[in-house]
């Protein structure tokens, strides 16, 4: 009986370690640069997009505009999806005073049979925090 518990207890252990990312590993979603107090704003000119009709494996890409419209360096941290199925890429650099950049999503159809509302989540030093990123359409069977 207590060979079985402490099974449960390292196996558990294992599961538990294996989900933590740390950070610098690589991912395409986190800055090692540190923010601190600065703050800035950006306008975000796409917030949404609708692709229309796919076939189910279609890859659909699309860059989500903004602009840093503050006096100080946007520094993008983290961009998330809210399914696995889609993928956001963030500026690794930060984004000077004026400057344009984008958010680069990649929607994978594959198995998403039938209509589809993704959210993209950003992080950022910007004040007020970057709307949730919309992307939707419809996927047809092939």
């Amino acid at each position: 009986m207590k060979y079985r518990y402490l099974l449960v207890l390292i196996a558990s252990g294992i599961l538990a370690g294996s989900c933590y990312q740390r950070p610098g590993n690589g991912s395409q979603t986190e800055a090692n640069i540190p923010m601190g107090n600065v703050k800035t704003t950006v306008e975000v000119i796409d917030t949404t997009f609708n692709f229309g009709k796919v076939v189910e494996g279609e890859k659909v890409t699309y860059n989500f505009r903004f602009k840093n419209s503050g006096d100080q360096p946007l520094v993008v941290t983290s961009a998330s999806a809210s399914c696995g199925c889609t993928v956001p890429e963030r500026p690794e650099e930060p984004i000077a005073p004026g400057e344009t950049a984008y958010i680069k999503v990649v929607f994978d159809s594959k198995g998403r049979v039938g209509p589809t509302h993704k959210e993209v989540y950003v992080t950022s030093n910007a004040e007020p925090e970057f709307p949730v990123l919309i992307i939707s359409g419809e996927v047809a069977p092939q």
